[in-house]
């Protein structure tokens, strides 16, 4: 998984940024921690307001460890280095901790297929201290010891390859490089698989009632590090657990739980309303006004069942996630169904059966049981009054595996669950308009890139269950195929006695030899379609093809409009801008021109080095700036200006607003400071001394100093 991410990785972004709108906040932030140190990471932003800084603060720590070892590393190498490990590393192996998860749950005590066992429990009666059925009993145990656990090769088979389709998909962790970069969000995706995990295990352990506190830590600790990558991730991890909470936990649980996320989500309908001043709260469908749908019904559709892949790939993604669940569903449902038969029917027995040394120790007496009814061999003895104590543990053993076992079926539907509502919020995003089609994908900003990295979460571990589930039915299959004829004559040789003879030896070999071929084509099947599947996602991939691509775009300084944020020109200016005006001046310039990238490729003072410095906080000097500028009062002007620092002040015109960022909301907070007129107004009365000009790069391109007196 690490080697395919940084093989898709595009070279052109180690030394120049990623030029998209997020993109100089992220940048800015690594660069404060670095002047002034691990204290800033709870102000980041200019105007000193929190933003989660873990991404940030991993960037820092690259750079510094580098330093160790004698390495100058930019912060845009950190950056990037920082993201390959988050998206090679931390991401695939949080899919394959998630995803295990589900299979270990699956095949607890579960094996594909051990027809062995099942002969031998049913052989196993109180009277096992007779010799011959010991002999049979060892002879079962030796030759079930010189084959395999299906189930564990299996869940290894398929775990195998879960990093690597973790990271085959453009849903993440690609697109949300190239959208932004979103980063902050992207890296705390990166982590939630961990965190999901972690929740499903303290459900567990509720369920159990033991280890609680164990998991309620781990839990706990996982949720503040996802919180501290980014809040916004708590959307996420809501909407995919709500199925298990409602599945899983006691009903006291289940309402704390939605009583919790109630409060959660009033207190950020409070916060948007605080923070975001605007005229359309009450009117829901006029919200993201500027929204245009990027897909018809059907493909956002698809791109849900294939998970964001292409082609053949996404073809055969999407065959196999919908055979897998509906196998999946058989599977638990009739599972469960012969449970429950087995669980009705033990009550109304006396009967105890006695498991053989071959039964998997996490296996209930109640697998036992279903085994044993699911076999043509049949042993009936009452117990004797010396099993009694026998008898209590069974029954308490019984209660406990029949409040459990509905966890195939449960995790079936909570995952399924768990799909169509991320699928939903999906479609509302990118075809959907309307009131409520906002209201649902408000919390993602309705931005498709933050919505697409939750379909791995959710289509993978439905993936390897159904794969899995696939694996079993063929495999059961065919041992009962070989199974029924064996079974029967064992069976006959038995007819006479209730103890089994030597001879059944034969019979039980016959059939293990049957199991252990047919579970060895299941296996080797499954490798096959899992190694086609995640081959041809390296192959066929143009939708990452095309995310790298407008990367490089993005990155690149050759561009045909000479007003887009980062040009050569622009590189050249901002150069001999930063050596004639020194690192301490404040620059005062239009962020949107690209000047904001001065801050870290030169390490200028832009007193705007981000592209939305926020102008409503009172503490901050922006919105005085941009008053006072606009006023064309030179007094004001000076008044505002001069006390921002001891060093000098300078304005840096550099041509228009980028075409690139046309669609930021609040570009005309800027427009007085590429207004021509005003400029030259300022400049005839003194306000303004052109101290450069840079008219060869550009037109109107020069330096000013403020006429600040010292």
């Amino acid at each position: 998984a690490l080697c395919l991410v940084i093989a898709w990785f595009p070279s052109t972004v180690w030394n120049t940024p990623i030029v998209s709108s997020d993109a100089p906040a992220h940048y800015y932030f690594i660069h404060r921690l670095l002047d002034e140190g691990l204290g800033a990471a709870l102000h980041l932003w200019p105007h000193d307001s929190f933003y989660p800084p873990l991404f940030h603060i991993c960037a820092y720590l690259v750079i510094k460890i580098a330093a160790l070892f004698g390495v100058q590393c930019s912060i845009y190498a950190a950056f990037n280095i920082t993201w390959i490990i988050a998206s090679g590393v931390i991401f695939p192996a949080g899919m394959l901790v998630l995803c295990r998860y589900f299979l270990q749950r699956w095949n607890r005590g579960n094996p594909i297929s051990n027809p062995i066992s099942r002969i031998s429990q049913a052989s196993s009666t109180p009277e096992s201290s007779n010799v011959s059925n010991q002999q049979v009993s060892s002879a079962v145990n030796r030759q079930y010891n010189v084959t395999f656990d299906a189930t564990f090769v299996l869940q290894n088979l398929i775990g195998l390859f879960v990093p690597v389709l973790a990271v085959s998909s453009v849903c993440h962790p690609y697109g949300l490089l190239n959208a932004g970069p979103l980063i902050a969000f992207g890296f705390a995706t990166s982590l939630l698989p961990f965190l999901i995990a972690a929740t499903l295990r303290l459900f567990d352990a509720i369920a159990a009632r033991e280890h609680i506190a164990k998991w309620l830590a781990i839990t706990a600790v996982a949720g503040v590090v996802c919180l501290v990558a980014h809040p916004r991730i708590a959307f996420t991890y809501a909407l995919i657990l709500v199925p298990f909470i409602v599945l899983r936990l006691p009903w006291k649980l289940i309402l704390g739980a939605f009583i919790a996320m109630c409060v959660g989500a009033v207190a950020f309908v409070a916060l948007m309303l605080t923070s975001f001043k605007s005229d359309r709260w009450a009117n829901p469908d006029s919200w993201f006004h500027s929204h245009q749908p990027s897909k018809n019904l059907w493909e956002s559709i698809s791109f849900c069942l294939t998970d964001g892949l292409d082609g053949f790939p996404a073809i055969l993604f999407a065959l196999l996630l919908i055979a897998g669940t509906a196998a999946a569903f058989v599977c638990a449902s009739r599972r469960a169904a012969a449970r429950a038969s087995d669980s009705f029917s033990s009550a109304a027995s006396t009967v105890v059966p006695v498991a053989s040394a071959d039964v998997d120790v996490d296996a209930s007496t109640s697998d036992i049981a279903v085994s044993a009814a699911d076999s043509p061999v049949s042993v009936s003895c009452p117990p004797p009054a010396s099993h009694s104590n026998a008898t209590d543990a069974a029954s308490a053993s019984s209660e406990s595996s029949r409040l459990r076992r509905n966890d195939r079926l449960r995790d079936v539907i909570a995952l399924t669950a768990a799909f169509l509502l991320v699928a939903l919020v999906y479609v509302c995003t990118v075809t959907l308009v309307g009131a409520l089609p906002n209201i649902i994908s408000a919390p993602w900003y309705r931005d498709e890139n933050r919505i697409m990295t939750m379909l791995p979460l959710v289509a993978l571990p439905l993936l390897v269950i159904g794969i899995n589930a696939l694996a079993e039915c063929v495999s059961a299959c065919a041992a009962s195929a070989s199974f029924a004829p064996s079974a029967s004559s064992f069976s006959t040789k038995n007819s006479a006695s209730s103890v089994p003879s030597l001879s059944s030896a034969s019979a039980v070999s016959s059939v293990k030899n049957a199991s252990f071929a047919s579970n060895w084509i299941v296996l080797i099947a499954v490798f096959l379609v899992i190694a086609i599947l995640a081959v041809s996602a390296q192959i066929v991939c143009p939708s990452r093809s095309a995310a790298r691509d407008t990367i490089i775009a993005h990155s690149s300084l050759n561009q045909s409009d000479p007003n887009e944020q980062l040009t050569e020109q622009k590189i050249a200016v901002l150069r001999k801008v930063t050596k004639r005006t020194g690192t301490q001046a404040t620059i005062i310039s239009d962020p949107l021109n690209g000047s904001m990238y001065a801050e870290t490729l030169f390490n200028a003072n832009m007193l705007y080095p981000i592209i939305n410095a926020r102008t409503d906080v009172p503490s901050a000097p922006f919105g005085k700036v941009e008053t006072a500028f606009a006023s064309g009062d030179a007094q004001q002007v000076l008044g505002t200006v001069c006390p921002l620092t001891d060093a000098p002040e300078y304005f840096l015109t550099m041509g228009d607003q980028a075409q690139s960022l046309q669609s930021f909301p609040y570009r005309a907070q800027y427009d007085s400071f590429h207004n021509e007129e005003l400029i030259d107004t300022y400049v005839d009365g003194g306000t303004l001394v052109k101290v450069a000009d840079y008219s060869q790069y550009g037109q109107g391109w020069a330096l000013y100093r403020f006429g600040c007196t010292d």
